[in-house]
């Protein structure tokens, strides 16, 4: 034995461990079988890991199950393991047993060798830490656990910032006019404030529905260990837990009313990443907008700039790049990826186990953390300083030959058609061509062909 390890021993035999490593045999049978990515479980999942140990000691303590030495020091290293001052000693990669039994593990041992060290006395990880438990029911509902939290904490915020940042712009600029385009080509104007409230909209109802489908990661599997059944737990201990997991996190968790669903299904996993899908969606189609608009600044639409936030070019120099709403696109792609390897692993709960739990822990959790982060930056770092081109939305929208719309219950669509491949051949305001084509005043014309009467609904029935 090297003097850099120490021995210890599980059921299939002696384990060489790094020395003033915490975590046990398991934990390094683990590192040793799955050297596959180098992912290990995100920070919010260990978080939501040592707050469900934590929960796990009081029931137990709460039911003389265990006695209050060993709860009080268990206790205090779960809290310790759910704050991060530990992370170090979780480095079992994602891709492992299906179960996540290795990740469970690794927890069990890091706190029960935390436990014995603080109280003196022996602290085992399966019958003291993982007493009543059983990787089956701890993993699914740390899922729940962790995504929840980080949706709360992180998501939801991130996209109220993202509304009221849209909303701030559109009160700004929304006084603006501009063409509006349908399949990328010119059509009736619309003012700047009612293109931002579309954005704005889509980020409301994103909002709602992930808030919608979240609630039910408040159900938790835990009680049900192996199969459902709640073998080898007190009848007593399960619903003890959501109380202190409440008293942690300010949420609501709850016994899921059917533990056998919970253990062999990830239903609101995948019904909570569809949702996270759509949102992906929705922020890709404004970044698109965004770098449409910004495109130029001579060749393209040069409606607005965006802040110049770094060099864009290492061979052309001044080109200035949408870099913010590029990347925004990049993490909704990755994120319509994730989706698709969590309704892929959705559907391996075979009989009683869903045998897929680590991959769609890390994938939810990165896709609600890749999201959140994304989102503020698009707010802070493109949509609060983008700047709205006033001269050049005005010079398109006097040559939008689309105009002609607003006369067709006057001239019929045929005639409107005339004086707009008119208008756009000669290059002329369509004002002036409509003049000349129809026998109308040009007054009448000049108030029918008003953009920003054509942004009211109300106008165009009128007319």
């Amino acid at each position: 034995m090297s003097k850099s390890t120490r021995t210890e021993t599980d059921s299939l035999g002696k384990v060489q461990i790094p020395l003033d490593a915490l975590y046990g045999p398991q934990t390094k049978r683990a590192i040793d079988n799955f050297p596959i990515s180098g992912l290990t479980m995100p920070r919010s999942f260990i978080r939501a890991l040592g707050l469900l140990k934590y929960a796990c000691a009081c029931a137990n303590q709460n039911l003389g199950l265990l006695d209050d030495e060993r709860a009080h020091t268990i206790q205090l290293a779960a809290l310790q393991m759910a704050e991060g001052i530990h992370d170090g000693e979780f480095p079992v990669d994602v891709f492992q047993t299906g179960s996540g039994t290795s990740t469970n593990m690794n927890a069990n041992e890091v706190i029960a060798r935390l436990a014995q060290l603080q109280c003196g006395l022996p602290v085992h990880p399966n019958d003291h830490v993982n007493k009543g438990q059983s990787s089956n029911d701890v993993i699914p509902s740390c899922i729940h656990v962790a995504a929840l939290l980080d949706i709360h904490e992180q998501l939801l915020p991130a996209l109220q910032h993202l509304s009221t940042t849209i909303e701030d712009k559109a009160r700004e600029s929304g006084h603006l006019l501009k063409t509006g385009r349908t399949h990328l080509m010119d059509a009736m104007p619309l003012t700047v404030g009612q293109e931002l409230g579309g954005w704005a909209a889509q980020i409301h109802h994103a909002s709602g529905r992930i808030a919608f489908a979240a609630r039910v990661l408040c159900e938790l599997a835990i009680g049900g260990t192996a199969v459902g059944t709640g073998v080898n737990a007190h009848p007593e201990f399960a619903r003890h837990i959501p109380a202190y997991l409440n008293n942690q996190t300010g949420l609501n968790f709850h016994l899921a009313a059917n533990l056998f669903e919970a253990l062999s299904s990830q239903d609101a996993a995948v019904a909570v990443s569809g949702q996270l899908r759509t949102l992906a969606v929705s922020l890709m189609k404004i970044s698109n907008d965004l770098r449409w608009m910004n495109s130029g600044p001579l060749a393209g639409l040069g409606e607005i700039q965006l802040p110049a936030l770094q060099p864009g070019s290492s061979i052309m120099p001044g080109k200035v790049n949408p870099v913010m709403p590029e990347a925004v696109v990049m993490v909704c792609a990755q994120v319509i990826g994730n989706d698709a390897t969590i309704a892929i692993a959705g559907q391996s709960g075979n009989f009683q186990l869903n045998v897929m739990l680590p991959v769609i822990a890390y994938n939810l959790l990165q896709s609600i953390n890749l999201l959140a982060n994304a989102t503020r930056l698009l707010a802070d770092k493109a949509i609060a300083g983008m700047h709205f081109n006033q001269t050049r939305l005005e010079e398109i929208l006097s040559r939008n030959p689309m105009l002609v719309t607003a006369l067709n219950n006057l001239i019929g669509y045929e005639k409107g058609a005339e004086i707009a491949k008119a208008a756009y051949q000669q290059q002329r305001p369509i004002l002036d061509v409509a003049a000349e084509m129809t026998s109308m005043d040009r007054s009448e014309l000049e108030n029918l062909l008003d953009p920003r009467h054509l942004t009211s609904n109300a106008f165009l029935q009128k007319g």
